[in-house]
């Protein structure tokens, strides 16, 4: 791994000695159309036919209409930088959008960015901006990537304010996993800033430029993991206090005062979330700086994800809904259809009640209704009599009494009670983890979001792992007598086993655990009841057979055999 991320991202560094996240540059363009690049190092911008003794060189006379590979039509160039260019681009042959790095041949940094974004395509993480085509043909070497139109990047949503609590979480812990996951596969982006992260219209979160836009600019950076985890702390830093965590501008953020060094978000801008204030500094531990409360500084992706992880978990915003208008009367209900409407301040007179009925024919009326009523009221009394009769024979019979007896203890037994969950932390029994960082996500009352796992090639019962699942803790011991849950995926073999445990972490191995029921389903809804009612404070969720589902890239998800959790229930 150690090869390949030497591979993707060592070129040569011609930046100076300033923290790579301290500089106020701008990744190449990676796909928002509405968002062109604007880059910051206006010292950098090179004319097209510039050339100079550094190895840099001019980059093709191209223009819109031009051809790559008799496919891929230039439609507009959104950045032209350092001996390279990036369009805007339409692939004809699957008519759709994409965006195009292209660069001479002779260029000093193409093998290296070739190799970059051979390296990167061969990850296929979703949460990452996807390199389509890496050629090098006709004197060019270019790469294609997506281009997502509905994104928007980090710097667009800041200019109008610091993100709410919700979503900079929400952004941190899904870009953090990202780039751990990257991390285990060798590959470090050292160019994240807030043009490099997109959140889409869906809302989740996406990162651009892996590997290849370092590799353009010719960055390196002997600790890859440390400089990224840097990155990401800025990143925090700036969705919750609209300003860079350094002295100069970027970004179309200011920067922070000269002479006071590395102050908390909190102390910046009232009313910023304690705990993400503290993990920003965290990440951002560097050239004398400490962290609140004296916490251990985390240097690597995966260290964040862990300590986002050990935080209580942030609860989206309440819907606000908008109180109905005051009902309004119509004049139709008000008696005054057909009517004219009066006039405003003018009085209006009392109508007189009709005259009872005075004559001898509306006595005689009167007294007809009367003997009417007197009747009813005979016929109704004599029959409810005969009906309540005919009850107290009924319940003579013993068969009766027998329901009415059973029907009393179905009422006597308790009806269940919802337990609540105090924690969580995802069970891992062999190899990687899951998804950690999102275990919170199965009892936060919405369905719309859940801990995923991985896409498996072999299935639908897990091959490479015992299983996955999240180990719950109730606060206390308590009585459980069925766990509900919601899943994604409504497809065959979904099996669910249900445990009872010591302790929270994985530190347990399942031999020892109590199992208390297993269930398959094939819905997106799941019960696991327990026979025999037991205490316990920690319970497992197993999953040890999946379905197989197709491409889901709302949840980030490759085909394959996997499942997610939506929310989960306990009852005692």
């Amino acid at each position: 791994m150690a090869e390949r991320s030497t591979a993707a991202v060592d070129v040569a560094d011609n930046s100076d000695a300033t923290s790579l996240t301290a500089q106020a540059d701008q990744s190449t363009a990676d796909g928002v159309a509405k968002n062109r690049e604007r880059d910051t190092d206006s010292d950098e911008v090179q004319e097209s036919t510039r050339t100079d003794g550094s190895g840099k060189t001019s980059p093709p006379e191209l223009h819109s209409g031009h051809k790559l590979a008799r496919r891929y039509r230039l439609e507009e160039c959104v950045t032209r930088l350092d001996g390279f260019s990036s369009w805007r681009a339409v692939d004809e042959k699957l008519r759709r959008a994409v965006g195009v790095h292209i660069l001479p041949a002779d260029h000093s940094r193409a093998r290296s960015v070739l190799a970059a974004a051979r390296s990167s395509a061969l990850l296929g993480d979703p949460r990452f901006v996807q390199v389509l085509d890496a050629v090098e043909e006709n004197d060019l070497v270019y790469v294609v990537h997506e281009w997502l139109p509905d994104a928007t990047e980090l710097t667009t949503l800041l200019a109008s304010g610091p993100l709410e609590p919700y979503d900079a979480y929400q952004m941190v812990s899904q870009v953090s996993s990202a780039m751990a996951a990257a991390h285990r596969e060798g590959l470090a982006h050292l160019r994240l800033n807030p043009n490099a992260v997109l959140r889409a219209s869906t809302g989740q979160w996406r990162i651009r430029g892996l590997a290849v836009n370092a590799a353009l600019r010719g960055v390196a950076s002997d600790t890859p993991q440390r400089t990224d985890t840097e990155a990401i702390g800025a990143l925090l830093y700036a969705a919750l206090t609209q300003r860079w965590p350094y002295e100069s501008d970027a970004y179309g953020l200011s920067g922070l005062p000269k002479d006071i060094g590395l102050i908390a978000p909190d102390q910046v801008r009232a009313g910023v979330h304690r705990g993400l204030s503290e993990l920003s500094m965290r990440a951002l531990v560097n050239d004398g700086a400490t962290a609140s409360r004296h916490e251990s500084p985390c240097t690597t992706p995966e260290e964040l994800v862990k300590a986002i992880g050990e935080m209580p978990r942030i609860r989206p915003p309440e819907p606000s809904f908008t109180a109905p208008p005051e009902y309004q009367r119509t004049s139709y209900q008000q008696g005054t259809y057909g009517r004219q409407a009066p006039r405003p301040g003018a009085t209006q007179p009392v109508p007189t009640p009709p005259p009872p009925l005075q004559s001898r024919t509306g006595k005689a009326l009167k007294w007809a209704v009367s003997a009417l009523l007197i009747a009813a009221l005979g016929l109704g009394s004599w029959q409810l009599a005969d009906a309540l009769m005919d009850q107290g024979g009924k319940n003579e019979d013993p068969g009766q009494t027998q329901n009415n007896q059973d029907g009393d203890k179905n009422r006597n037994r308790p009806a269940p009670k919802p337990i609540a969950i105090k924690g969580a932390e995802e069970y891992v029994a062999k190899g990687d983890a899951q998804h950690p960082a999102d275990v919170d996500k199965t009892y936060d009352g919405n369905t719309s979001t859940g801990w995923r796992t991985s896409s498996y090639l072999d299935g639908p019962k897990m091959v490479i792992k015992p299983g996955v699942g999240i180990v719950y803790d109730l606060g206390s011991e308590q009585e459980v007598s069925a766990a509900t849950l919601s899943l994604r995926y409504g497809s065959d073999h979904t099996t669910i086993e249900l445990y009872a445990t010591d302790s929270l972490g994985s530190s347990t191995p399942l031999s020892s655990m109590k199992e208390l029921g297993t269930v398959t389903t094939s819905s997106t809804s799941a019960k696991v009841t327990v026979d025999k009612p037991v205490k316990s404070r920690y319970i497992l969720v197993w999953l040890t057979a999946l379905p197989y589902s197709g491409d889901d890239p709302a949840n980030f998800s490759n085909p394959g055999y996997k499942q997610a959790i939506t929310e989960v229930k306990f009852t005692g």
